[in-house]
């Protein structure tokens, strides 16, 4: 019998079995007619009314493997949000790389958003206290992560007002870390080092320069101002 011939029945197959997956029990395998077709959740099993004799057709079938490939799409992106908190493009960029199709992407990512695991202000909101308790860093390099992560600048700018970041604080936790990595080095030597690093933290001269006097004891202010990127 060709393709030709099979569209025009009203049954692709009957269900033969439904059996459990060794690995995953919350899955199914399901079989037409003798023959392994596709896997689906048991839920989905259950939903869709699949049973041993039902006949199915090709749309039938079609819809569930579709919809097995958009939960397998979910279970994807679940485990990776629960290594750490992502962007949607981060996300979106990780399933592609699984080789998910787009519109797959697209449900996927719609569903895990309305459960509330995708958030691109929670996860920059995340991002900026992350690096303020554990590598403090100025405003302009935060910026700069969440627009590589993919957020929006509208978003990155709302999080960044809300999150009053205390750049002067950073930079003195930042400082006074280095500070005791220096010891014993040139007084010039050490200043230089400390203007460096925190420049290439994202401190704005205004900062620095108050920090690094502080945490040294000398320099003048503008001294240094051509150091900086």
């Amino acid at each position: 019998m060709n393709r030709g011939d099979a569209r025009e029945l009203p049954a692709f197959g009957t269900i033969s079995a439904i059996r459990q997956q060794a690995r995953n029990p919350e899955r199914v395998n399901v079989f037409l007619d003798g023959q392994y077709a596709f896997a689906v959740t048991r839920e989905e099993a259950i939903g869709a009314g699949l049973k041993i004799g039902r006949d199915l057709t090709i749309d039938e079938v079609a819809r569930l493997r579709a919809g097995d490939l958009v939960s397998k799409a979910i279970e994807s992106a679940l485990r990776l949000l629960g290594v750490r908190p992502r962007s949607e493009r981060e996300l979106r960029d990780r399933l592609k790389r699984k080789e998910f199709d787009p519109e797959t992407i697209d449900l996927a990512l719609e569903r895990v958003r309305g459960w509330g695991y995708l958030d691109d202000a929670e996860f920059a909101r995340r991002w900026v206290e992350n690096r303020l308790q554990h590598r403090p860093r100025g405003e302009r390099l935060i910026k700069q992560e969440l627009r590589v992560k993919g957020v929006d600048a509208a978003t990155i700018d709302d999080v960044i007002e809300e999150s009053s970041i205390d750049e002067h604080a950073a930079a003195m936790a930042v400082a006074e870390k280095a500070a005791r990595r220096l010891q014993g080095l040139e007084p010039e030597v050490a200043r230089r080092r400390l203007i460096g690093q925190l420049a290439r933290r994202g401190f704005p001269y205004a900062v620095i320069s108050p920090v690094v006097k502080q945490v040294l004891g000398e320099g003048e202010e503008d001294e240094f101002s051509e150091d900086l990127p």
